[in-house]
């Protein structure tokens, strides 16, 4: 696959806004993934999605016609479950979703004395007790630990408020800086490099966000492509500092010469 001057041998691929959106899968995407399966191309699938387990997911694009194999699959709460094991800090306050939590078995979960908060998408169980709560976690030494810092996200009824803004107000008050796991952190986008055994020089990022897919990635020297499905609008793309090094409609008019 070629893109200007560079020889791709690679894609990471974002979910959520490219090969579906919401329940229902963006017109082509299975066609085209079995055209890619059919090319030989190595690919891994990268996302930030945290309303759904690993296999919770995985079954969920199966049936929506996406079928490949689980280790392809890169999300952000199994990339928060290995940075939290290699950093022994296991004790933690999951503001997850109830199926998350299943990427965390064997964390011991509490509400005081949390080594971590994780933080996620919990919906509308936001309110200013539990961000009180949290913010004084934070105060006695806790670590905030974020599955991304997304500003917003396409659902079925239009664009939604994302937890960036949450990560935003904690780190404001705490004036504790979170990591953050998912994209546009670049040892998410690295893990996926390596798990297809390449350079990322040799590798492009497709997705619908210009700042955390196409930016994300261009930051430590993918390629970064913009699809106009999902999150994408056009008035946003514009006033962003990000430059795609390519845009398509939809990923199912990628070519993959």
């Amino acid at each position: 696959m070629q893109l200007g001057q560079r020889k791709i041998r690679g894609l990471l691929i974002d979910l959520d806004g490219v090969l579906h959106v919401g329940a229902q899968p963006v017109p082509g995407a299975a066609r085209w993934l079995g055209e890619l399966n059919r090319s030989g191309i190595p690919h891994c699938f990268v996302t930030n999605t945290t309303t759904q387990s690993l296999a919770t997911l995985h079954g969920k694009l199966r049936d929506m016609g996406f079928d490949f194999p689980l280790e392809r699959l890169l999300t952000a709460p199994s990339a928060a479950r290995h940075y939290l094991e290699r950093k022994r800090r296991t004790r933690c306050k999951l503001l997850l979703a109830d199926d998350v939590r299943r990427d965390f078995e064997g964390f011991e979960q509490t509400d005081t004395g949390a080594q971590a908060v994780v933080l996620g998408d919990i919906g509308r169980a936001w309110n200013y007790d539990l961000l009180d709560q949290v913010f004084h976690l934070l105060m006695d030494g806790a670590e905030l630990v974020a599955l991304h810092r997304n500003k917003f996200w396409q659902t079925d009824t239009g664009l939604a408020l994302d937890i960036g803004a949450f990560v935003a107000g904690l780190e404001y008050a705490s004036g504790r800086a979170a990591t953050v796991v998912g994209k546009p952190n670049a040892e998410f986008f690295m893990a996926g490099v390596e798990r297809m055994g390449l350079r990322p020089s040799e590798v492009a990022m497709i997705g619908d966000d210009i700042d955390s897919d196409v930016g994300g990635a261009q930051a430590i020297g993918l390629l970064g492509i913009l699809v106009k499905t999902g999150k994408y609008r056009a008035e946003y793309a514009e006033r962003s500092n990000v430059e795609p090094d390519l845009v398509v409609d939809s990923i199912a008019s990628l070519s993959l010469d």
